[in-house]
């Protein structure tokens, strides 16, 4: 049987949607957004930015990672459903102060995984030190950075997911 991580359990149970609004407030969801838009505007690509809050009890108690609910998390939200599978999520989850980037097919095969991982150790940096509205900003520059390199923009940038950061 594994072994319960109740300080793990502890965060999560202790997290709050209020919470997570006074760490990204409305002000900062909207810079979210035109950093998304502003970005894609600049390759082929689409990012989706989704912060949750805490796992439920059910992904909690099963010790589940941040990687396995990002990949979740990347196909409820389609993100694998563009037309040149370039599609890459940004996926925060507060109580853990994690963040996973899960990019589509298309893309990774081009960046591999370690690209995507600097880009989560910047953002969790900034979140370490209360930086988050710059951090989630930074971090979509910098995925920016490998879109326009592997997918650059050509005559027509169609907008297939929403820009508007989702709240879980």
């Amino acid at each position: 049987m594994k072994k319960l991580n109740f300080r793990r359990i502890a965060k999560h149970l202790l997290s709050s949607q209020s919470q997570l609004k006074s760490i990204f407030p409305a002000k900062s969801l909207h810079a979210i957004e035109l950093a998304i838009k502003d970005n894609e505007a600049t390759h082929q690509g689409q990012i989706r930015f989704v912060i949750e809050s805490a796992l439920d009890c059910h992904a909690l108690f099963a010790d589940q990672s941040t990687r396995a609910r990002a990949i979740e998390v990347f196909s409820q939200q389609g993100v694998w459903d563009t037309e040149y599978n370039n599609g890459v999520l940004i996926y925060v989850l507060l109580a853990d102060r994690e963040v996973e980037i899960i990019a589509d097919r298309g893309i990774y095969r081009k960046t591999g995984i370690d690209a995507w991982n600097q880009v989560c150790h910047l953002m969790e940096d900034a979140f370490k030190l209360g930086h988050y509205e710059e951090g989630a900003i930074k971090g979509i520059q910098a995925v920016g950075q490998h879109l326009m390199m592997h997918s650059p923009a050509t005559g027509e940038n169609k907008n297939e997911l929403p820009d508007e950061p989702v709240l879980l």
